[in-house]
């Protein structure tokens, strides 16, 4: 298997394979990423088309990463995610949740869609940075180094974001005051 730093290199020379290979091994997870935060199909799959297509733009002006192409292409998609909450502030009701709950019991599953609902509702009220290192690391199973590269964040940077927004998640399931 080819690596992160060749496949970047051979993108950046827009060979198709490689470009293909982009798109093959990193849109499923920036998808999944997109649906953690918006918890719209539609809208994650606008952020990660968006997201490719910035991606081919900025390589094709001759800019863009010379490593941690993950981690950019995530950069990108926060970005577009964070721009999309600020056009859009308000919650997403539960009507338009598209998350996958499935339960052959009707309370279950109603009981799973309201969870999933006040997890985003808190996490919506997280900073954009906060939200991001949260979802990165929990969600997607990130490390904090990776994170950094994401962010361009020093990794200091990265766990003191990670403890405020897990100190301030504390407080919202807790019921206190919120942030």
């Amino acid at each position: 298997m080819i690596t992160e730093t060749e496949l970047l290199q051979q993108a950046k020379r827009f060979k198709e394979e490689a470009l293909t290979e982009v798109y093959d091994r990193y849109s499923p997870g920036i998808y999944r990423y997109a649906m953690r935060l918006l918890a719209n199909e539609n809208l994650a799959e606008e952020c990660v088309s968006e997201t490719f297509s910035r991606f081919l733009k900025t390589i094709k002006h001759g800019n863009g990463p010379d490593r941690y192409l993950q981690a950019y292409l995530y950069r990108i998609a926060h970005n577009w995610i964070t721009d999309f909450f600020r056009k859009h502030p308000d919650p997403v009701s539960i009507e338009d949740l598209n998350i996958a709950i499935h339960s052959d019991d009707p309370q279950e599953e109603a009981m799973k869609r309201l969870e999933a609902q006040n997890m985003l509702s808190y996490l919506k009220l997280l900073t954009a940075e906060q939200r991001q290192v949260i979802v990165l690391k929990y969600l997607e199973g990130w490390n904090n180094e990776q994170i950094a590269h994401a962010m361009e964040k020093p990794l200091g940077a990265i766990k003191a974001l990670q403890h405020r927004g897990l100190q301030s998640l504390r407080r919202l399931l807790a019921g206190d005051e919120l942030l």
